[in-house]
């Protein structure tokens, strides 16, 4: 499936056109092919965020986009094949599950630019099946890797989670088990962790344990039904509010949580109170990741001849993560609480706090 978002063109803007001669034709527009995971275009997540940078990209500097959503995983070498075909300049593939098909794309076509949002090479690892388990051991100079230290900014929310909670236990769960997700659960779990050494308090994690790698994961990032369930077994056993890190299948326990009125959520990529408003009620914040600014920079680089390849990561000390405003909820969060995070987000910034620091205490 291919398409735009309702009420933006993908058309050209503020193209010059050359107006003193009738048969010189025009200067093509410079060419976006977004290739999105299997939670869809609108997932109010990570390919609605990339697809936010392309939009503001085709507003900004007049460029051509598009969008093919896979609908499985064998869509993805069909799909970047695709763009290839037409010419397109950039091609943008969204999420970790593409990374050994881009890196195939990408060695077969060294003049071709790619970007890839949450991966980077080289992949592999000793022993590793090269285009099969990993996509190269080599450093792909056609390729830029966006990447986000978001366990810095799920470390916060998990710290006010901990500092907000009534039951004592939070929760979170994720899409599948992949070090994208898994980052935002280990940074949650830190950052409950550290409020427990700060205040002598002993809230529970559910869903996650950084110590054996092991969780709750919904096998997906698409089924709302899968969010309900989970968030309705993890209210069970006292969970009051629950971090998701699953696409389109968090909304399902975004439902629940409005449905009872018995626990709050926590966003992931975007900010759900503006992506997901039927939901701002139950919305404490949101683990947020600039996707759309790191593809909008990617295709501005490229516009203007400055690509380059190998990896960005963006960081809490670059605003490239952060949590999102508390809105709803501002008022419950406490003055002493809020300046809490604001001492942890600088401790973060200057390294004085890390992750791996607290989960290794």
């Amino acid at each position: 499936m291919s398409g735009a978002k309702p009420g933006r063109s993908c058309g050209a803007r503020g193209i010059p056109r050359n107006t003193t001669s009738a048969t010189e034709p025009p200067t093509p527009a410079f060419k976006v092919g977004q290739v999105t995971d299997l939670g869809g275009i609108d997932d109010k997540s990570f390919n609605a965020s990339a697809w936010k940078g392309a939009e503001d990209a085709i507003a900004d500097l007049g460029i051509e986009a598009k969008y093919l959503e896979s609908q499985q995983q064998s869509d993805y070498a069909k799909n970047i094949q695709q763009y290839l075909d037409e010419g397109t300049d950039l091609i943008v593939t969204v999420g970790f599950l593409l990374g050994v098909d881009t890196a195939k794309f990408a060695i077969a076509n060294p003049d071709q630019k790619f970007a890839i949002v949450d991966y980077a090479y080289p992949d592999c690892w000793p022993g590793a099946n090269v285009g099969v388990e990993c996509g190269t051991d080599q450093d792909l100079a056609n390729v830029r890797g966006l990447m986000f230290q978001t366990d810095q900014a799920a470390f916060m929310a998990g710290y006010l989670a901990a500092g907000m909670t009534k039951t004592g236990k939070v929760a979170t769960y994720g899409g599948l088990p992949i070090p994208t997700v898994t980052i935002f659960m280990k940074g949650f779990e830190a950052g409950v962790k550290y409020y427990n050494q700060q205040k002598g308090t002993a809230v529970e994690v559910l869903g996650w344990n950084s110590a054996t790698s092991e969780g709750v994961f919904a096998n997906g990032f698409e089924s709302t039904d899968d969010g309900r369930q989970l968030a309705t077994s993890f209210m069970e056993e006292g969970a009051d509010i629950i971090l998701p890190v699953a696409g389109q299948v968090g909304l399902g326990s975004a439902a629940v949580c409005k449905e009872t009125g018995s626990c709050m959520v926590i966003g992931v990529d975007a900010d759900w109170v503006e992506t997901a408003p039927e939901y701002k009620e139950v919305v404490l914040t949101s683990v947020l990741k600039l996707i759309d600014v790191a593809v909008y920079n990617t295709i501005k680089d490229a516009v203007e001849g400055k690509f380059t390849g190998g990896t960005v990561t963006y960081t809490i000390a670059d605003g490239g993560v952060d949590i999102a405003p508390f809105h709803d909820f501002d008022a419950a969060v406490s003055a002493e609480l809020k300046a809490e995070l604001e001492a942890i987000k600088a401790a973060l910034i200057d390294g004085s706090l890390t992750v791996d620091g607290v989960l290794a205490e």
